[in-house]
Formats: C-alpha cells, structure tokens, sequence
C-alpha cells in the first residue's frame, strides 16, 4: 500500500481507502461488510468512510460493530462521517450549529469511537452562514471529537470563504474536500480547484472514481441485477448510469481496450488513473464483494503503466 500526506497536514491516508456507500447497511449483508473491512485492513488500508446520511445511520452502525468487533488500535486506522442529512424534520438537515454538533455525537455513538479522524461539511447549506459552520467544526476540533474537517463539494468560492473566515476569526480552516472525480468527471477536481492545492494544501479524498459502475464495463450490455443502479430508492442513479452508458459506450470501449493492452481490467485501469493526479490524496473504493475489493486494490502497482503517452492517449479517448 502507498500512503500519502492530506494536503498540507501531516496525517497519512492508505492511496486507496475503503467507503460504505449504498453498501453497507443497505446493499451487502453485516458479514460481507466485516470480510471487506478486514481485507482492506489486512492490505494496508488506513481510511474508513462513512456519514451519517448512508442508509440512514446504519451504515455507521454496522461500521462500528466491525471496527469493536476487530478491536483495531484507533491509532492504526482512521474513521470518517459528514453531516447534512440527518433526517426531515427542522434541524436534522444542513449545517446549522446544532446539527452539525448534534450530528457528530450520534455519529460518534454509532461508530462506537471516542473521536472522528475525519468530518466533512456533506454538502454546502445555503441556508446557513458560512461562518456558523466553520466556527461549530472549529470548536469539534478543540473539544478533541474531530481531528480534521473538511468539505464534499463545496465550491471553489465555498471553500475559499470558509478559509477567509477561519484566518480573520482565528478559527481551525477545512483540511480536504471531497469530490467526485473520474474518467468523466473531472472538471472541479482539474480545473476549479487547482489554485487551492497551492494556496491551501487542499487534500482530496475522492469518491466515485468509477463512475457509480459505468467504468468497470458491466453496464455495457444494460442495467445487471443486484448493482446499486437497481436499488430500491436509487432510481435517479438508474437514469444516469443508463444515460451515460448510452453516451458513452463508444469511449468506454476505447477505454477498455487501452486498459487490456496494458494488461489491466477496467476498474483498475479507472482506479490507478485516479491516482496518477498527484492532488489525489485518497480513492475510496466501494464494493459488494471481496473479490471487487482485492482486484481494485491492484491499483496501485498499476500506475507505473501509466507512462505521459498513455495518460494523452487517455486525454484524447476521454474528449478533454
């Protein structure tokens, strides 16, 4: 496994972390879950991502059954949550003071930790000032509960607010942000961000590196039973994979060939093209089996493959 530094903070995370999305409490049976937690332990994987809107909150607990089950030292991996969705009435959505403090005890409860490694802001809240958020995060920080907070796609402008305030204020500012970034998503990762690597050490914890399954191929002949796209409550995640399989069936091919030319599968190929952005701190991998799991984890020995003629030829099949 390779570990790299989160931005400009000291703390290290595993290249490839492992995420519960869809999953974890939803997707997969408590089992499935623990074999795959174990094994991306067992690899060298340091980085365990959740929130509190995954499954509606089981997905931590099932998180935090493994990780007291396992009884891994808290100081050899790290445990993250985000806040936003907590529920429909008033003050169990958004970024509010009282949610955002609230939101992390229960997440703390439910992950059955003393502290959360990592927290993010889910998603920008516009009805709540910035400055509330940044100060109720700051003050997570100094009561110990959060080590390092951040966001998940905030704009550029959120982003760089939430610094400003936290310089004038004397405020802790966000760590990292969490984007999606791919094949055929990379524009905020690339191009909107690229002032703030520099500017702020932003470290990056990217999620959907294979396109919610689009880039592992197997939508090509049509939607398969037993993926995400299928689920109950995810038909919006249907609509796309479909509308995007049919858009750009041609390019995956492309893609799927360059990749067997360079003797990888699709999802690896994806995967280690991830990491090859040297602002990508760390790819969280989702899967349902192990089998997913330990294959994508080649990843990282496969970005040696990835010499600048391929990385344009890449450039050129993906019309960037």
């Amino acid at each position: 496994m390779e570990y790299r530094r989160l931005g400009k903070s000291g703390v290290q995370v595993s290249a490839l972390s492992l995420g519960s999305w869809v999953t974890f409490g939803q997707q997969i049976s408590d089992d499935v879950a623990c074999d795959l937690m174990r094994v991306a332990y067992d690899e060298g994987v340091n980085f365990f991502d959740n929130a509190e809107a995954y499954a509606s909150g089981r997905s931590e607990v099932v998180m935090g059954k493994i990780l007291h089950e396992m009884g891994w030292p808290h100081e050899t991996f790290l445990v993250s949550s985000k806040v936003f969705w907590g529920g429909e009435l008033p003050n169990l959505k958004g970024l509010c003071r009282k949610h955002v403090i609230e939101a992390c005890h229960a997440s703390l409860r439910r992950l059955q930790v003393d502290y959360l490694d990592l927290y993010f802001c889910h998603r920008p809240d516009p009805d709540t000032p910035i400055e509330e958020t940044v100060r109720a995060m700051s003050d997570l920080v100094h009561q110990g509960k959060v080590l390092y907070w951040g966001t998940s796609e905030w704009s550029a402008q959120e982003i760089t607010q939430a610094h400003a305030i936290a310089r004038e204020c004397h405020l802790v500012p966000p760590t990292m942000e969490q984007p999606m970034y791919n094949l055929f998503g990379r524009h905020r990762v690339e191009r909107e961000y690229a002032r703030l690597y520099a500017e702020y050490g932003l470290g990056t914890t990217i999620w959907s590196p294979l396109a919610s399954g689009l880039l592992t191929g197997k939508y090509n002949g049509g939607l398969q039973p037993g993926t995400r796209a299928v689920l109950e409550g995810y038909d919006w995640l249907k609509e796309k994979i479909t509308r995007d399989a049919k858009e750009k069936g041609g390019q995956l091919q492309q893609l799927e060939k360059l990749a067997k030319d360079l003797g990888l599968s699709l999802p690896v190929f994806a995967i280690a093209w991830c990491l090859k952005n040297p602002n990508v701190s760390t790819v969280i991998l989702g899967a349902s089996k192990v089998t997913q799991l330990i294959e994508n984890l080649q990843a990282v020995g496969a970005q040696a493959k990835f010499t600048p003629d391929i990385l344009k030829r890449i450039d050129e099949i993906a019309a960037v």
